[in-house]
């Protein structure tokens, strides 16, 4: 019979409360509370820099069944600030497995709840929004636990990436033949984005999120990349005048998630927060460009706001004129019409709002790594420098 683990509380910051059990670090933690409505991809999940801050709800009821593994992290660490799930494994069983997810969140401090009812947990947060959270096995008052939720900060107006970024650069080599060099931003980077970069060829140069546009051009990189990261795009000044440096250096550029927010604040449009985010491995997206639907991976808790487009309305698809020239929305979510991806006609630049780098999956929009890499190719052909050692060197 297994042993009753210690008693738990979650709070909401609206006064919900949920009781279950202690998993993972005994203590308490606070952040946001957001669900994720994968069915695999928890160690992924959890090593992603972009849940920084977020307390996570697995909607999949059954979370540890594989243990974890020294392969599929997308960082050096656990992120979350903390995990909320219902049933856990009470033994991990498979080939890969060098360990139990309950003991890597202990090992890293992380403190959890478990015997938790998700799915009440997760239409309450679709009816009420992302809200602050409190989870704690060390203090089981309601009242009091309540009072320091709402002493926590919010989402709104968290600078973050500086708290996830590489400390020093590093760099990624190409697989196979070396065809392009890229210079990443990384805002909180997964693994696998320089994984799929160098799959085609492409040695990536990944600096912290404080690089300048001197920084970048010293690697002789031939385009720019903007990985994801956490926080709320609008503290992002810095990153925003790189973008816009980069842009007008007509230097190739990709942004994924927050820097796709990135690249739209630099073209002048806004961003806003969503009542609860997309955030899960299902969400069905429109290619504009190619015209088919992909099932795609999502981490995002804030989006881009186009001129003219109403929020949760269809977004027209029309050229917007910017500063740098025409844009198109060329990808939107066909659940609730957020924009999910830019695309500049007159400066060589896109980005999308979700994930094609997705591990553990799907892999629908990993074609969008071969976009880059023509679009790369692109400029590369037109600039008489590159054989000097790179497109800016």
């Amino acid at each position: 019979m297994t042993a009753k683990r210690r008693p738990a509380i979650l709070v909401l910051e609206d006064g919900r409360t949920f009781h279950g059990e202690a998993y993972g670090s005994v203590g308490e933690t606070f952040g946001e509370a957001v669900f994720n409505t994968g069915m695999t991809g928890y160690q992924e999940t959890l090593t992603d820099p972009s849940y920084h801050r977020q307390v996570v709800v697995q909607t999949a009821p059954h979370i540890g069944n594989t243990g974890v593994n020294g392969e599929d992290d997308e960082s050096s660490r656990i992120w979350v600030a903390g995990y909320v799930v219902r049933d856990p494994a009470r033994i991990s069983s498979n080939w890969r497995a060098t360990g139990s997810l309950a003991d890597r969140l202990a090992a890293e401090g992380v403190v959890g709840i478990s015997g938790v009812d998700t799915r009440a947990l997760t239409r309450h947060l679709r009816d009420r929004g992302a809200m602050r959270v409190g989870i704690s096995s060390v203090d089981d008052d309601p009242r009091a636990l309540l009072e320091r939720v709402r002493r926590s900060p919010q989402m709104v107006g968290a600078d973050l990436s500086a708290e996830v970024t590489t400390a020093e650069p590093y760099v990624v080599q190409a697989q196979g033949e070396h065809r392009f060099t890229v210079a990443a931003l990384d805002l909180g980077i997964k693994r696998n984005v320089p994984r799929r970069l160098a799959a085609r060829g492409v040695t990536t140069h990944v600096l912290p999120a404080t690089a300048s546009i001197e920084d970048l051009l010293a690697t002789g990189a031939d385009a720019v990349f903007f990985s994801p990261g956490p926080g709320d795009p609008a503290t992002a000044d810095g990153p925003v005048a790189l973008a816009r440096e980069v842009l007008t250096r007509r230097i190739p550029l990709f942004g994924i998630c927050f820097g796709s927010q990135i690249l739209g604040r630099a073209l002048g449009f806004g961003t806003y927060k969503l009542g609860y985010g997309h955030r899960g491995i299902n969400q069905p997206v429109l290619d504009r460009v190619t015209g088919k639907v992909e099932v795609t991976s999502h981490n995002h808790g804030f989006a881009v706001q186009v001129p003219g487009a109403q929020v949760g309305a269809v977004v027209p698809d029309q050229v917007i004129d910017t500063e740098f020239g025409g844009v198109q929305v060329s990808h939107v979510c066909l659940n609730d019409n957020v924009v999910e991806g830019l695309r500049a006609m007159d400066v060589p630049a896109f980005t999308v709002q979700y994930h094609p780098e997705a591990a553990a999956g799907p892999h629908d929009a990993d074609y969008l790594f071969d976009r880059f890499a023509e679009l790369i190719e692109g400029g590369v052909a037109r600039d008489p420098n590159h054989s000097e050692g790179g497109k800016n060197a």
